[in-house]
């Protein structure tokens, strides 16, 4: 047990191997910290994508309503030429 802690405190007491000991324990910690900071990119990614799909369904609907009150006053044979139009898209 005494072996141990010469060696511990040999260790502890040599510049160059505190050096490195500093280095890993600042690299580790900067390692984490970005990990933080993609994650936080990657909602951000994901929640503008989010954004551009609803602005998209909402522009097909405000179209689809369009065309529906226009369909609204033509005759029947006319309304389902424009709704063929429709379901082939």
């Amino acid at each position: 047990m005494s072996a141990l802690l010469a060696i511990l405190s040999a260790l502890a007491g040599n510049r160059t191997i505190m050096a490195i000991f500093a280095t890993l324990v600042g690299g580790l910690g900067l390692y984490v910290a970005g990990g933080v900071n993609r994650a936080k990119k990657d909602a951000a990614r994901q929640a503008a994508e989010k954004l551009v799909a609803a602005e998209d369904r909402l522009e097909m609907d405000r179209e689809a309503t369009d065309v529906e009150r226009s369909a609204r006053d033509l005759p029947d044979e006319a309304a389902r030429r424009e709704a063929m139009r429709w379901a082939r898209r």
